[in-house]
């Protein structure tokens, strides 16, 4: 089969499985599997593939058809400035995500400042590391109750040899760490337990539930969190979270009654209140 034959079969059968794009999705399966970049794929499209070739893109296809995401098959997603190895107990990187790392550098413009920084629930690390990347004189603490998603997080440390400044710790949200921070970060889940259900299935079978389930009303990491990060805040500082559509308002309001004040929300490209960001009364 050539390369093109390939493409074309790749295309058809991922519009069949109901993916969106299925040709632009077959161009990226193919040239990640392959190891080729889109000019190349066209520039070759007569090139036989080989043996091993075919079964490679073969059994990446089952799986993207299955709906496994790309980033899964890769073992690798783009985040910020770096691509982080994942694993199936951390939760794929989303470029809505990002927007805390905007706010982070918008709050705190100083790049050299000495920060110390608590991502709460970081998963890959992906949150924390950027800011790392982002503030060489930094150092932060990121905090998972599941040990295989910290081992994602210590290897993505070790691969952008920032693994001298972030520690890693075992621990529910914020047990087991010590303020002050001058940054807490956090992507809490925040899905309804009654919507996970309804989630795309790239999403729903592939994401780790515990970073999806936020409880019935999809706010219940929030409560848990906002009543300890008071304590764990250096004055001046600020936390940042990450909130679903619609949630920006609510989850302002648990802040606001835990004592936090000067609460703002950071949009996404998408237009959603996605950051909400705050300090303590009196900063």
């Amino acid at each position: 089969m050539t390369l093109a034959e390939m493409l074309e079969h790749a295309g058809r059968r991922l519009q069949e499985a109901g993916i969106d794009q299925p040709m632009r999705e077959a161009r990226l399966l193919l040239g990640a599997a392959l190891g080729v970049d889109g000019a190349a794929l066209m520039a070759k499209g007569g090139r036989t593939l080989s043996a091993s070739e075919e079964e490679k893109t073969g059994a990446w296809l089952a799986r993207r058809a299955a709906r496994e995401p790309l980033a899964r098959l890769r073992g690798r997603r783009e985040f910020w400035n770096a691509a982080f190895r994942l694993n199936e107990a951390v939760l794929e990187p989303r470029p809505d995500s990002e927007t805390l790392i905007e706010a982070a550098l918008e709050e705190c413009a100083d790049r050299s400042a000495c920060l110390r920084i608590l991502d709460a629930g970081t998963g890959s690390g992906c949150l924390l590391l950027s800011l790392l990347q982002e503030y060489p004189e930094a150092r932060g603490v990121g905090t998972d109750k599941s040990p295989r998603a910290l081992e994602a997080a210590r290897e993505n440390a070790r691969e952008l040899f920032l693994d001298s400044r972030a520690e890693f710790v075992c621990a529910n949200w914020t047990g087991q760490v010590a303020g002050p921070f001058n940054l807490i970060v956090g992507n809490p889940p925040y899905v309804a337990s009654g919507d996970l259900e309804r989630l795309q299935p790239e999403v729903r079978l592939y994401d780790p539930i515990l970073a999806l389930d936020g409880g019935r009303d999809g706010l219940a990491a929030y409560r848990a969190l906002a009543p300890v990060l008071p304590g764990l805040l250096a004055e001046g500082g600020r936390v940042i979270l990450e909130s679903g559509a619609g949630q920006a308002r609510a989850v302002a309001e648990i802040l606001a009654g835990a004592g936090f004040g000067r609460i703002k929300t950071r949009l996404d490209l998408g237009g959603v209140e996605r950051a909400v960001i705050a300090a303590k009364h009196g900063q």
